[in-house]
């Protein structure tokens, strides 16, 4: 009898392996809209990886197993080397070879969105590996500036391969971009860089201390140093062309509070060779653009994020039983996580609507302003409203949920830094009014495309914006106030279009017309029905 202490009842049973694309038929609706056509097969492969036991089993893996610093070899020479654990290399060579660094650039139509949709994908299962892959997929047009490094460096980025070892490039497949701009004493203030840059012939040598660089071990940098004519961008090659390593010391790792796998960085460049990026002294304007299409892969990963977190706690609440019935059948459970389906519902049409002006925006100048101005708006409100996803589908687990064993554990760590990442809100608010400012078109892009609605809460909730915008004095003060105004037209507009009536009309009510925008407090619905749009049954 002593043995029956220890049976196991009540407890919901593993998520087995599954196709997240087969079964998202949000995502794939949305593919559709975005004219992407022969890609289910891709999008499937990918799919059933990120739904395996064997692709959680590596997360859990790179997550428990931390990456460590190596600065010296045996014999005491610098080597400068960061090693990690087997599965965050299964990881970045599934990630790699599925082209989730690589697709926009390489479909000639849709391919922002196609790509969209495997990132989706991948952040449904692992961030600190998303991290390299989106940096490396955002150097891509900043290679444009420096023709013959783009000759070198363009088609190796592209290359759907993953090599980790740290050789010169001739000798590599395939390659992984990453970046350095943050000092400490400037953060986000990047006219503040004080890490300087000497000629040395047709090269340039860098010295100064870099706050956060993010994966140390990718093969090249995009960085900033002050040149003669001011802040400039530059390229810098881990590995020589002689095969010696550059002067690029690591001083030590990040011990952070998630994306725990990815092996962030403090580094001091010493007589460090580069080359020169884009015009001289315009090095933060080059690098924004890197930094544009990052913030939209935030965008991205974070909706995926909200999708795993509500599979998390929809799982449970269908299989846990509590006070005679099932979770998911108790009235008010039922009411939180209707909830969470449609943010997470409105979180994925507002990337996808973004893919989609990403992939319009060289021949449509409406989208090209609407892209610019939706960047940071979603950016915003995704990451704001992240954290509490995380939280509230945890709730929903109780102290199964809040234990390391959970995916929720590590996606609740998670949920934070991409708010902070390339941006913090306030910098992000700021840059939303200085994109105004400078382009009014984007504003009504951004109106035309609330307009296409024809939802009087999501016209409302435009037109406070843009009335607070009118208010010059006081606008900086009010800015969070602007850009959520804005987001929340844009998601209530696009929940309209795109959605079912009794979603929009659940979301326009709990989002635009209650006084708080915590989960569960949907009234006048059907959560029950609202739930089972979510798939699968």
């Amino acid at each position: 009898m002593s043995g029956h202490t220890h049976e196991v009842a009540n407890q919901p049973p593993p998520l087995g392996d599954y196709d997240a694309w087969t079964r998202d038929a949000w995502l794939r609706a949305a593919v559709v809209r975005g004219g992407v056509a022969g890609f289910d097969a891709q999008a499937s492969a990918l799919g059933s990886f990120v739904g395996s036991s064997e692709a959680r089993e590596h997360a859990r893996l790179a997550n428990r197993n931390l990456p460590q610093l190596k600065t010296h070899d045996r014999y005491g020479r610098r080597v400068d080397e960061v090693e990690y654990h087997p599965s965050y290399h299964a990881l970045m060579a599934r990630a790699i070879g599925a082209g989730v660094h690589s697709l926009a650039w390489k479909r000639e139509s849709g391919g922002f969105t196609a790509r969209a949709a495997l990132f989706y994908l991948w952040n449904q299962l692992e961030q600190g590996t998303a991290c390299p892959v989106t940096m490396t997929f955002a150097s891509i047009p900043v290679f444009e500036h420096a023709p013959a490094l783009a000759r070198e460096w363009k088609p190796r980025a592209l290359a759907d391969a993953y090599d980790p070892r740290p050789l010169p490039l001739a000798a590599k497949g395939g390659v992984t971009v990453g970046m350095a701009m943050t000092e400490k004493q400037g953060g986000s203030d990047l006219r503040a860089v004080a890490t300087t840059a000497a000629a040395d012939g047709d090269a340039w040598r860098l010295t100064g201390h870099k706050w956060f660089c993010s994966a140390p071990m990718s093969d090249g940098f995009f960085t900033l140093a002050r040149a003669p004519e001011g802040v400039t961008c530059f390229f810098v090659p881990r590995s020589l062309a002689d095969g010696t390593r550059n002067d690029f010391e690591i001083q030590r790792l990040k011990d952070k509070v998630g994306n725990r796998s990815n092996a962030s960085s403090e580094i001091e460049y010493r007589g460090t060779r580069a080359g020169r990026v884009g015009e001289p002294g315009r090095g933060i304007a080059t690098l924004i653009e890197m930094a544009h299409h990052t913030r939209f892969d935030i965008v991205v990963g974070v909706a995926g994020m909200m999708r795993a977190a509500l599979d998390e706690a929809r799982h449970h609440a269908r299989h846990r039983e509590a006070f005679g019935k099932r979770l998911a059948d108790h009235a008010l459970m039922a009411n939180v996580l209707a909830d969470l389906a449609l943010e997470t519902e409105a979180a994925l049409l507002t990337a996808f609507r973004l893919a989609a002006a990403f992939d319009a925006s060289r021949a449509d100048a409406t989208e090209r302003a609407l892209q610019r101005i939706l960047t940071p708006i979603a950016k915003y409100w995704l990451c704001r409203r992240m954290t509490p996803v995380a939280v509230e589908a945890m709730e929903c687990l109780g102290g199964n949920g809040y234990v390391e064993e959970s995916a929720l554990a590590r996606l609740y760590r998670e949920a934070p830094l991409n708010g902070i990442w390339e941006g913090s809100a306030n910098v992000i608010c700021l840059d939303t009014l200085r994109a105004i400012e400078r382009s009014p078109e984007a504003l009504e892009a951004l109106a035309g495309e609330v307009a296409l609605a024809r939802d009087a809460r999501a016209t409302r909730a435009f037109e406070r914006a843009r009335k607070l915008l009118a208010d010059r004095d006081n606008v900086e003060a009010r800015a969070r106030i602007v850009v959520e105004s804005l987001a929340l037209a844009v998601q209530a507009a696009l929940m309209r279009r795109y959605s079912e009536d009794a979603a929009a009309e659940a979301f326009g009510r709990a989002r635009l017309d209650a006084p708080s925008h915590a989960f569960g407090m949907l009234e006048g619905c059907d959560a029950a029905r609202l739930l089972r749009r979510v798939t699968p049954a």
